[in-house]
């Protein structure tokens, strides 16, 4: 199967893993049976386990012992001081799983006031594990990484384009779709070295805090008002949550690991259940690296 297949497999497959991690959280203080979930879906044990391994690529068992808040309380305390020498020293740390560099480019002055003007952007609907995305490129990088939601394509397509209106706007799903393989490769399986470069469009400010995240190591989170101390600005907790809130590229820039300061996971732009599974996603997969790192 190819990289394209496995993709659009597992796209397939978020729908009704989503559906199943939205009653694990609703039932989460009864801790439901392996056998409870996957009725949920209207599936048997047997085939919810094949489903689940196939889009995660470990048990569910693994996989749900991460979708509690208190699991995502637990990992914010603990990590504060990892996290805040991470930053300091530039590092997206030392347990990653995977070897993607994303590298950050900011639009100029001139081109925010042209508004696009002269600047062609490629588009392309595709797959990933977490639901199809559209992904958009200009020539110098990613300008846009975002998830279909229930409007669907157009009008995610159109709330895009809004960003960007004087920009002419080519249809390039072969050029976008090797970009989406690319950053999906960062999947917990070491699938080699890539390196990505986005665009962004934003105030000095929201670039400083997307650059900030973009350093944020895999299997950590973090909250804003640590994430504002970081950046030199202490006193901007609600001004980092407005800025990573708007972040024109999801999971490149990971905003998904920023948490309020009690551990709350709602207000994600893209869906809590999504974050809930972007974060146990990763946090399953950077305990494996770790154990696979000390055998």
């Amino acid at each position: 199967m190819s990289r394209l297949d496995e993709l659009k497999q597992q796209s397939r497959d978020y729908a009704r893993v989503e559906r199943a991690i939205r009653y694990v959280v609703a039932n989460r203080h009864r801790q439901p049976e392996l056998s409870e979930i996957a009725a949920s879906v209207h599936l048997s044990e047997y085939h919810f386990q094949r489903l689940f391994g196939r889009w995660a690529g470990i048990s569910p068992k693994r996989f749900l012992q991460f979708l509690t808040k208190e699991d995502a309380k637990r990992r914010l305390s603990e990590c504060a001081n990892v996290l805040d020498a991470a930053l300091a020293s530039g590092l997206s740390g030392a347990g990653r799983l995977h070897d993607l560099l994303v590298e950050c480019e900011a639009v100029t002055p001139g081109e925010i006031r042209r508004r696009g003007e002269g600047i062609e952007i490629g588009y392309g609907y595709h797959p990933t594990p977490f639901g199809e995305c559209l992904l958009a490129v200009t020539q110098r990088g990613i300008c846009a990484l975002r998830f279909i939601g229930p409007a669907g394509r157009a009008a995610e397509l159109r709330a895009l384009a809004d960003e960007w209106p004087n920009a002419r706007w080519v249809r390039d799903p072969q050029r976008t779709g090797a970009l989406a393989a690319r950053a999906f490769a960062a999947t917990p399986r070491g699938r080699g070295r890539a390196s990505l470069r986005l665009h962004l469009r934003g105030t000095n400010f929201q670039i400083k805090v997307w650059e900030a995240l973009v350093r944020l190591p895999e299997g950590f989170v973090t909250s804003y008002s640590a994430l504002a101390r970081s950046i030199g600005h202490p006193g901007a907790a609600r001004a980092v949550g407005s800025a990573a809130g708007s972040n024109p590229v999801a999971v490149l820039i990971p905003c998904h690991r920023v948490l309020r300061s009690v551990g709350d996971l709602a207000g994600y732009r893209w869906g809590d259940m999504r974050k809930q599974a972007l974060l146990a996603w990763e946090a399953a997969y950077a305990q494996e690296g770790t154990r696979e790192a000390a055998c």
